[in-house]
């Protein structure tokens, strides 16, 4: 398997070196060269296997021969054995032909453990075969930050350097961070917004000459590998409730756009997926584009579900990519046109293409409060804002035969202003999260600026 560029211009990868690299040397994003695809006996088969024999499966085309298959079980078992449901990502009915997957079982209660837990496994096995260090680098509007360090802490062939936005994540969030004291992890709140972040971010990895010098790594969902872990619960979800012989729709509370094109993905491969409903709250530049064809900027809006609160959706280039025909020059055109215009058109025949596999729904605040009520007066289920803008978007599906599974993707208590505003609940921590208020924290404030950021991590790493 080869992997290629949505810019064209990056020399083509194997799937090792995708996992170091990132983002890709000309500011793309690398995705498979060609799509792999399970026969509607392979996706059989996976009934009754446990998750992490399913996600063996489903990813195996994706790694090829880079990985020994012994060695890659290891790394797959040992990170879905941190999670506390047997099921890992089990399905919850929550409405007639609604479904609820969780996907917060794992270690910091959100959806990015699924990924990053195996990522940072095989990141780490990987410099260790190669004998080397790396830095690594990641953006978070909340959840991901979380789970990165919880994965790469204790790491021996690491350095993390999480950003994320001052003052715009809740504050359990921010503790599952800035609480962990491990010496090779260093939290930096930006004075900005996640663009902001996620800006720096690029321009780190596009700086070459930083870039090779500290040698950088990424575990935002630009980097390959945390997609093709998500694609996973897509295919569990999906046979769990009939698959093959039933098509599922999935609606995705969706921000960076990470989650929702590994659904893309998995229906790229095979899996009889209906529809892919992007759910957004207010920062609604992805509905919006579904609408009109265009892909304009505004101003990001503080939410309850805070890790929605995004304009700059990375991964929306790689469906870009599909929909113009994989032309590299043409997605280079346009991430031109949003970095100094704030906004390109699609073409119509791309726009179409991405009509034909998404739709997308948008809920505001009092919409959001109203579906953690009346899920928790339905089904005495309490979620989380991010889980209820999914939820709504599943309840404005005109009723058919078809399933729709919503992605929970936090654990209510991550939220809790959130929920006890909707509901006057709270829900609670478990115990191994018990005291995280009670924790000393640690971070370093930076403004929003690439070269403050790029001292502070040559300041505090020993690869300068």
């Amino acid at each position: 398997m080869k992997y290629e560029s949505t810019r064209g211009t990056a020399p083509l990868l194997g799937f090792e070196d995708v996992l170091l690299a990132g983002l890709a040397r000309d500011g793309g994003l690398y995705v498979p060269q060609s799509w792999p695809t399970l026969s509607r006996d392979d996706i059989a088969s996976l009934a009754g296997l446990s998750y992490a024999e399913q996600a063996i499966r489903v990813i195996t085309p994706f790694i090829g021969a880079a990985i020994p298959r012994d060695d890659l079980a290891a790394m797959v078992h040992d990170a879905y054995a941190t999670f506390v449901h047997p099921a890992v990502t089990p399905l919850q009915q929550l409405a007639p032909n609604i479904w609820l997957l969780e996907l917060f079982h794992g270690p910091t209660l959100a959806f990015k453990d699924v990924a990053m837990q195996l990522l940072s496994r095989m990141m780490d096995y990987e410099l260790q075969r190669r004998g080397q260090r790396a830095t690594i680098i990641g953006a978070t509007s909340g959840d991901t930050g979380a789970a990165a360090v919880e994965g790469f802490r204790g790491r021996e062939a690491t350095d993390l350097f999480i950003l994320h936005p001052k003052g715009r994540v809740s504050e359990a969030q921010r503790r599952q961070m800035t609480t962990v004291l491990d010496g090779r992890v260093h939290n930096i709140a930006i004075e900005g917004t996640f663009d902001d972040c996620q800006t720096i971010v690029k321009a780190l990895f596009n700086d070459l000459e930083f870039r090779d010098r500290m040698n950088l790594g990424g575990v935002n969902s630009i980097n390959w590998a945390r997609v093709m872990a998500q694609i996973v619960y897509y295919f569990t979800a999906a046979v769990a409730l009939g698959s093959p012989s039933r098509a599922v729709s999935f609606a995705v509370p969706t921000g960076n756009f990470g989650d929702i094109y590994a659904g893309y993905a998995a229906k790229r491969m095979g899996l009889p997926v209906d529809r892919l409903m992007i759910a957004t709250n207010v920062n609604d530049i992805l509905a919006r584009v579904l609408a009109t064809g265009r892909y304009d900027l505004g101003d990001v809006m503080a939410t309850m579900s805070p890790s929605m609160d995004i304009q700059i959706s990375s991964n929306f280039e790689r469906v870009l990519y599909e929909g113009h025909g994989r032309d590299g020059a043409k997605i280079s055109d346009l991430m031109s046109d949003l970095a100094t215009q704030g906004g390109f058109a699609l073409s119509n025949a791309a726009h179409a293409a991405i009509h034909d596999d998404f739709d997308a729904s948008r809920t505001d605040e009092a919409e959001t409060l109203g579906e953690i009520k009346r899920t928790l007066s339905e089904t005495g289920m309490l979620i989380d804002p991010h889980t209820a803008v999914g939820v709504a978007a599943a309840r404005k599906v005109e009723p058919s035969a078809t399933p729709v599974v919503c992605l929970s993707t936090a654990h209510p208590a991550k939220f809790n202003d959130a929920v006890t505003r909707a509901c006057g609940r709270q829900a609670e921590l478990p115990p191994h999260l018990s005291d995280l208020f009670e924790r000393e924290e640690r971070y370093d404030v930076l403004p929003n600026s690439l070269a403050a950021v790029q001292a502070h991590i040559v300041s505090k790493s020993p690869m300068a």
